[in-house]
């Protein structure tokens, strides 16, 4: 019997931005099992409270698609007994430490030839374009993995929102989810409880003035249009969800059926 976990889990302490995926409808009247598929941020700042209810949820497998850098600031994941920890590293969104640096301690002028009229929206844009087309094997290898054995599943990166997101968006197109809902949970990502905090070095007024944090807001935010442009990504370049699913990650019928029976009521 599948586990029921409820679709609106309690605030972690120490992890952020995590959600069961259950419930999710697809187009031919389906849904998302609960207790299959999780998302969160990165698990590196569990407590010990987070981390008995993450093992209560019976994992197999939590994919880390956080990069070297990234594990080096926040720390390795907190080992949860008889979990398979697989890390896949994907592009960061605003990869390259000077970015980050200018992000955490650049002044106004600064931030403002970085990021204003559009150009941060546009980094984002270009970067969810650059996963689908650059991190197939990565792709591959998740949806594979959860079609065999890796199931229950947690996805997480740094925030959870741009590299899980998009892990998470993948597998909800390959087990048939409406596009709606999966933008739906993709944008959940923006409740209050649940943002990545931003985190500057000077504690002065200035350094979180309104405008600073406008123009810093396109990193730190789920927006529609970046999805948008991953899936007419795949639209441009394969033609569409199966030709994507089949050609470039090597997803065939078979495997898809594997999963749906795994992650589907």
């Amino acid at each position: 019997m599948t586990q029921q976990v409820p679709s609106t889990e309690p605030e972690l302490a120490g992890v952020r931005n995590f959600r069961d995926v259950g419930g999710l409808p697809t187009v031919d009247g389906r849904r998302v099992a609960y207790g299959r598929l999780f998302r969160s941020g990165h698990l590196a700042h569990a407590t010990a409270e987070d981390t008995e209810f993450l093992a209560s949820l019976g994992l197999h497998t939590v994919f880390d698609f956080r990069n070297a850098a990234d594990r080096k600031l926040e720390g390795p994941d907190v080992e949860l007994p008889g979990v398979r920890n697989v890390n896949l590293p994907l592009s960061d969104p605003a990869d390259g430490a000077e970015f980050w640096r200018l992000v955490r301690d650049g002044d106004l002028v600064q931030l403002r030839q970085l990021l204003s009229d559009g150009r941060a929206a546009n980094r984002m844009i270009t970067s969810y374009r650059t996963i689908i087309t650059e991190r197939t094997a990565e792709h591959r290898e998740v949806l594979r993995a959860l079609a065999d054995d890796s199931a229950p599943a947690l996805m997480h990166c740094a925030a959870g929102k741009d590299r899980a997101g998009l892990s998470i968006a993948v597998t909800l197109l390959a087990l048939g989810v409406e596009r709606e809902a999966i933008i739906a949970d993709y944008l959940e990502s923006n409740a209050t409880h649940r943002r990545y905090k931003v985190h500057r070095s000077s504690s002065a007024a200035s350094a979180y003035s309104p405008e600073v944090m406008e123009l810093l807001s396109p990193l730190f935010d789920a927006r529609a249009e970046y999805l948008a442009a991953a899936f007419e990504t795949i639209e441009e370049t394969w033609g569409g969800v199966d030709a994507y699913l089949e050609q470039g990650l090597g997803v065939d019928a078979a495997t898809r059926e594997r999963l749906r029976d795994r992650f589907l009521d």
